[in-house]
């Protein structure tokens, strides 16, 4: 084995893909553009979307106007008026809100009067988002009830009007201090990435790697294409020399492409990757899987134009399959199965580990020893198959 020949190959090969801005493309701005537009897409929970019909007129109906108000103050509620009950049905029908609410007829007579008041809140018959919508409706349906209840107690007991009680009831509320309810996860398990760019970042690092791997076989095979193998064979460096020096340009790019990913992440959109030693041997290993996916294109492929158009389309199919466009925990057992027949999954569940479980080397130790498998496997048959294709006929 020819160590400077292996370097020089490796030097030539990273150097000629820097320079390639088509390549260059692929492997920063891409990735970059598509982390953002998921991470936008799945940014988290923005609040319920509520629909909000008034039977009477506002002006005239202060206090069911006052419970429009407190609907658009509510958290996690974000409230829209439409102009009847027809148009609502529409909206929620498309999935445009995720519950409608009915300001009844008489809420104002009703509350003046002390007698009881239902408003009717519509949600859409399959939806799992509805009950939860109702829960923050009703909430704040309540705070509002229990200022009428108070204006209409203290007109009965201090006299006075119910407007003026009910003002001086909504005064004090503002003066008194809420009792919140905090929630914790203790020992939390999840099963899915966090949303937003803590989603996106990892899956589109493991999904471009392999990609942006599998697409660079191209260069190789126009490499052998020209005879430019074929020359460097009539010098003493060997089959394996050239073999190795290529594996060692597609590492070195597939491990600059995962520092440019993550550095973006971390800086430009807060990524947090978890434990820095398990994060960084998960990267490592990552680049050798995709390094051997490269490598495996280059000595399969005939062409240059097969390998740029069949090897993203498989790498894309593959991270599909293996959870990188959505969680595998949402799918049936039996697509779960399968997409862990691919090496995406185990670096998707790597990451999940170590995002959302607070994970360390130990943790994903077994998913680690997985990928290094798909690695040696992947390089194992890259060497053999480019070997053959360098010394064959």
């Amino acid at each position: 084995m020819n160590a400077p020949a292996a370097l020089a190959v490796t030097r030539a090969t990273v150097l000629r893909t820097l320079r390639d801005r088509t390549a260059l493309f692929f492997m920063l701005l891409l990735p970059v553009a598509v982390i953002v537009v998921i991470g936008a897409v799945v940014g988290g929970f923005g609040g319920f979307r509520i629909g909000v019909v008034h039977a009477d007129e506002p002006s005239r109906a202060p206090v069911a106007a006052a419970l429009a108000g407190e609907l658009e103050r509510a958290d996690g509620l974000k409230t829209r008026t439409y102009a009847d009950e027809a148009a609502a049905r529409t909206a929620l029908r498309r999935g445009e809100t995720d519950a409608v609410v009915l300001v009844p007829a008489g809420l104002d007579a009703a509350a003046r009067e002390g007698r009881p008041v239902t408003v009717p809140v519509l949600v859409p018959e399959s939806a799992a988002m509805g009950g939860a919508a109702v829960s923050s409706v009703s909430a704040a349906v309540a705070r509002h009830a229990a200022e009428v209840q108070a204006a209409r107690f203290a007109a009965d007991e201090a006299g006075g009007t119910f407007d003026q009680r009910l003002d001086q009831a909504r005064a004090a509320g503002r003066h008194v201090t809420p009792i919140e309810v905090g929630t914790e996860a203790v020992s939390g398990r999840s099963q899915y990435l966090p949303l937003g760019y803590g989603y996106s970042t990892p899956t589109m690092l493991v999904l471009f790697v392999f990609i942006n791997a599998l697409a660079g076989g191209a260069a190789i095979v126009e490499t052998r294409r020209s005879g430019v193998y074929g020359r460097a064979l009539a010098s003493p460096a060997g089959a394996g020399t050239l073999v190795l020096g290529e594996t060692a340009a597609y590492l070195i790019l597939a491990l600059i492409q995962s520092a440019l990913i993550v550095g973006i992440g971390a800086l430009a959109f807060g990524v947090s990757w978890g434990d820095p030693l398990a994060a960084a041997l998960l990267v490592g290993v990552w680049a050798l899987v995709g390094t051997g996916a490269g490598m495996l294109s280059g000595a399969v492929f005939r062409t240059p134009e097969q390998a740029g158009a069949i090897g993203p389309a498989v790498g894309i199919g593959l991270g599909m399959l293996g959870g990188c466009m959505w969680p595998l925990a949402i799918v049936p057992d039996w697509l779960r199965t399968v997409g862990h027949t691919v090496p995406h999954a185990w670096a998707v569940d790597s990451w999940t580990v170590l995002l959302s479980q607070d994970g360390g080397v130990l943790d994903i130790a077994r998913n680690l020893a997985v990928l290094a498998a798909f690695a040696a496997g992947l390089l194992a048959l890259a060497a053999i198959g480019l070997r053959r294709r360098l010394t064959g006929p």
